[in-house]
């Protein structure tokens, strides 16, 4: 099975960590386990973050050139599909719906967004091709419950929209953590929302007893210097471990006692899969996305402040028994649904929906 793949948002090869990025690969791992050969299609980036239209018009120049290369690449290579992660506004694909009807071979999105707001405005062009690729789309996989609501709203009568899970690269669950070490927040340290939820953060541990916790951050960033502002009251109490590898924070996992993070308008955010899947227990706010990877439990609305992330906190550093519990609950549930096994599955029967097999 000769598979084209191609990230507009960004190359799964790009050197800067990112979730996009773990995501893009993953899927690749996910269709080479399920016996596919894997092609990169292109490398373009075609993210426009400022609303540019010179820089818009420059990708789409940029595009035509790709689709020329990729149309021939694929006749060589005998593509059977084209699947593209991450298609919307800000990085659509500009590519694959071209290419795909050149070859007369399927063409299959993974995480598209409908925005209808942006079809007028400084992303109007870019828009309008990325609702023209989820058009073009035979399958489109969803990774949660809040993207699916735009996607069947406009939806075309032919297309098949298929819930993948948003799952991690791997066959199996890690070592369980220790459940005795500081509390972790993992996230980017930058401005917009990583900052709002750094925020919440700061001011959830402003309302814990002193000397009754400790907390790791995992990130870096270009607002690390802010964020440790806003971390100075705690003193020794927070500790700032930079930007990790994979081991390291495998390792980070492992020694936690729980994850904070509130996760302000994240798409869903795989550090809560990685941290359940060594059975760290979820402090996080009731947000879409979010929810679709926590494992059941109450989670407090982001309406209703600080004050019950705090509880939260607090019970879960001093009730053994309700930590232990929380924490073979959530090994289990990424154990379900969140592995590779499960993606692969899911990923073949969409591809089989289209006619195209191992």
């Amino acid at each position: 099975m000769q598979l084209a793949f191609y990230a507009p948002l960004k190359s799964p090869d790009h050197p800067v960590p990112s979730g996009d990025r773990a995501m893009a690969r993953g899927l690749i791992a996910a269709l080479n386990g399920g016996g596919a050969t894997v092609a990169m299609a292109s490398t373009l980036r075609s993210r426009d973050g400022a609303g540019d239209s010179a820089v818009q018009r420059d990708l789409i120049d940029a595009a035509q050139t790709e689709i020329i290369n990729a149309i021939a690449r694929g006749r060589a290579e005998g593509w059977q599909a084209w699947i593209t992660y991450h298609n919307y506004y800000k990085a659509p694909d500009l590519i694959g719906p071209a290419v795909t009807r050149a070859l007369g071979i399927p063409y299959l999105l993974v995480e598209s967004s409908r925005a209808r707001k942006r079809l007028a405005g400084p992303w109007a062009g870019f828009a309008q091709a990325a609702e023209a690729a989820s058009d073009a789309a035979d399958v489109i996989f969803y990774l949660t419950h809040r993207d699916a609501e735009t996607l069947r709203r406009d939806q075309t009568p032919d297309q098949r929209l298929v819930h993948l899970r948003p799952f991690l690269a791997q066959e199996a669950l890690p070592p369980p953590s220790t459940l005795n070490g500081p509390m972790l927040a993992v996230g980017m340290l930058r401005g917009g929302d990583k900052r709002a939820s750094y925020q919440i953060i700061a001011d959830t541990l402003a309302l814990l007893p002193p000397d009754t916790w400790r907390l790791d951050i995992a990130g870096d960033g270009p607002a690390r210097a802010e964020v440790a502002m806003l971390m100075a009251p705690f003193g020794n109490a927070v500790r700032f471990l930079g930007q990790l590898d994979a081991a390291a924070m495998a390792q980070a996992y492992q020694q936690a006692t729980l994850l904070f993070w509130p996760g302000v308008n994240e798409a869903f955010g795989l550090a809560y899969l990685e941290a359940q899947a060594a059975g760290l227990p979820v402090v996080a706010q009731d947000r879409p996305g979010v929810r679709d990877v926590l494992a059941p439990a109450a989670y407090p609305a982001p309406q209703d402040g600080e004050a019950p992330l705090a509880s939260q906190i607090t019970a879960l550093l001093t009730d053994d028994a309700m930590r232990q519990q929380r924490s073979t609950a959530a090994r289990a549930f990424v154990a379900g649904q969140h592995l590779l096994p499960s993606a692969t599955a899911t990923l073949l029967a969409g591809l089989a929906d289209c006619g195209v097999h191992p």
